[in-house]
């Protein structure tokens, strides 16, 4: 296998660099990797690009062939874009098969000044969120394997993500939370549109953080009304704190509204501080 090319500058002006991720952890992560362990998941961050395109692989089977997205990458089978050179990869494995079954991709602060914008800069504007950047980082392309979407591995994910921030000592996470648009097999709208007029009213974002969509849904002109819960992943982000920053943007790519969200580790309630944190 072949070391990844290592374009990681420090991840603030006060941490440490891309090796600060693969060094022995203290006793708080010792004790989540146990539990992990117990649950038959491990948890790691990519070093090879061997194991960038296992987590490739496993987006195009969420995303595509699940999804229906239109990928147009450079390798067949698998999803990728050029922020993937930019970001860490963050995996989790089935420990008796060894096989990535869940995945996250992180763009650090330092690499999003590298690439030039985040992924949610071309489906955002995010000027309001200016003064956020320097502790800010994106989530990103975020999937689980269907055979195991059970909880355990995205809260293995989320575990992960959290000591990331802590030994980084970054303090904001934003990202697009994607909501198919493909609804009892015919492709509309109406369940994000609904999803929307939902949350703006319980999880809106104060008017200083709120973004415009560049391509946005018209959910104007779609129906609002239905009885539909939202995706289990944005449910999960909702239920650690985070805030909707405002309405949805079309993704025809990728077959689906995107609601932008951002999550800050002071507002995590105080269970799921002591769960991901350990404090």
């Amino acid at each position: 296998m072949h070391e990844m090319p290592n374009p990681t500058f420090a991840f603030s002006t006060v941490t440490l660099p891309r090796g600060s991720l693969h060094r022995p952890q203290p006793a708080p992560m010792a004790t989540a990797t146990a539990t992990v362990a117990r649950a038959g998941l491990q948890v790691s961050w990519a070093r090879h690009a061997d194991e960038v395109r296992e987590a490739q692989r496993l987006r195009y089977r969420v995303f595509a062939e699940e999804m229906g997205a239109r990928l147009t990458g450079q390798i067949p089978l698998h999803d990728m874009d050029l922020f993937d050179n930019y970001c860490e990869h963050l995996l989790v494995r089935d420990e008796a098969t060894g096989e990535v079954i869940g995945t996250y991709r992180v763009l650090t602060p330092a690499q999003a000044k590298r690439v030039g914008s985040t992924y949610s800069d071309t489906e955002f504007d995010l000027t309001r969120l200016r003064g956020l950047r320097e502790r800010m980082v994106e989530l990103g392309r975020s999937c689980v394997h269907p055979d195991h979407r059970h909880g355990g591995v995205i809260m293995a994910l989320w575990g992960a993500l959290g000591q990331f921030m802590q030994r980084n000592q970054l303090d904001t996470m934003i990202g697009c939370a994607s909501i198919p648009m493909l609804h009892n097999g015919i492709v509309s709208g109406d369940v994000a549109a609904s999803i929307w007029q939902q949350l703006k009213t319980t999880h809106l974002a104060p008017i200083d953080l709120q973004v415009r969509p560049r391509l946005p849904l018209p959910v104007e002109q779609l129906d609002s009304s239905l009885a539909v819960e939202p995706p289990a992943l944005i449910k999960g982000y909702l239920r650690l704190g985070a805030k909707i920053l405002g309405a949805p943007a079309w993704d025809p790519d990728f077959n689906s509204a995107d609601l932008p969200m951002l999550m800050r580790i002071a507002d995590l309630p105080g269970r799921y501080r002591k769960h991901f944190l350990g404090d």
